[in-house]
């Protein structure tokens, strides 16, 4: 028999856009921000752009927390790259994540990594699309 997951809420919120691509989000009582259509030269923000930020604030912060656990530093850095693309069943988005951490070495880095794709939210929301990678690079040069 499966095991019913359960939930205690430790924080929620609420998002609203009324306008689409052409105007403002915003939270009640809290932050709005203008939105715009990625292809256009408008001032505003885009999902794509929301989507990275959520998931690099999202990587680095579980990374942040794995780094302390094991007694170092955050050193971390999460670059994430969103394409909008145009498939053969209309638009996707290609996610990549990009994650340096200096000072250890790149197998520490590759389990401090999958620790924290099994952590973030974000990444766990992502998961199970083929759209969505994760690497760890040892500089962003390349």
């Amino acid at each position: 028999m499966a095991e019913t997951k359960h939930y205690i809420h430790k924080y929620e919120t609420e998002a609203i856009n009324n306008d689409g691509v052409n105007g403002v989000a915003y939270i009640p009582n809290g932050l709005a921000v203008a939105v715009s259509h990625p292809l256009k030269d408008a001032p505003g923000t885009n999902p794509e752009q929301l989507l990275g930020l959520s998931l690099s604030t999202c990587m680095s912060a579980t990374l942040e927390a794995i780094e302390k656990e094991n007694g170092l530093p955050h050193l971390a850095e999460v670059h994430v790259h969103v394409s909008m693309v145009k498939s053969t069943d209309g638009l996707d988005f290609l996610v990549t994540a990009r994650i340096h951490i200096p000072n250890i070495s790149h197998a520490q880095a590759v389990d401090f990594v999958h620790q924290a794709e099994h952590r973030c939210p974000v990444s766990k929301l992502l998961s199970n699309s083929a759209n969505y990678t994760i690497e760890v690079v040892d500089s962003f040069d390349d």
